[in-house]
């Protein structure tokens, strides 16, 4: 089996503070997407960053969620219901750094639905993964990133690679 080469497709770094970040026009030319995102939020507060795949806001989402941190280890889920309108991600809070990759598998085939998986490392919190299933067969063209309430600090950074087999 070939080894895997990550291609590098686009990368943004804030200048200014930004509560959303979006990577567009993502050519179908790669098996998966590899999206690395080192961020924080500028100033104290706490808020969830969301992934929408092209734009979708549907409740067409579901996750599994596990997290280990602080001792203590939790896992849950929707199982089957597909009620959410964004890909479960992680938690920003205050100014401490959460560094994520997100992998989309097979995000250009038409004929699936796409399966993405997070896994999000926080200071004073620990890691979690995250299974998240978008239920549309459509190929990601574009991926959104937002925060609830908030902005995001400069010097947050979004890398987008390609991965061809």
């Amino acid at each position: 089996m070939p080894t895997p080469t990550y291609t590098p497709l686009a990368n943004i770094t804030l200048a200014a503070t930004a509560s959303s970040v979006a990577f567009s026009s993502i050519p179908a030319t790669y098996r998966d997407l590899i999206i690395v995102v080192r961020a924080s939020m500028s100033s104290a507060v706490t808020t969830a960053l969301t992934t929408k795949l092209n734009n979708d806001s549907g409740a067409n989402y579901s996750f599994v969620f596990m997290a280990n941190g602080n001792g203590s280890t939790s896992s849950y889920g929707e199982g089957g219901v597909t009620s959410l309108s964004t890909v479960a991600f992680a938690d920003l809070t205050n100014t401490q750094i959460t560094t994520s990759q997100i992998q989309v598998m097979d995000y250009s085939a038409t004929d699936k639905h796409k399966t993405v998986l997070v896994r999000a490392d926080r200071v004073n919190f620990g890691t979690s993964a995250t299974a998240n299933r978008w239920a549309n067969t459509a190929a990601v063209t574009s991926v959104n990133f937002s925060v609830a309430s908030g902005a995001m600090a400069i010097g947050s950074t979004f890398s987008l690679y390609g991965i061809a087999s």
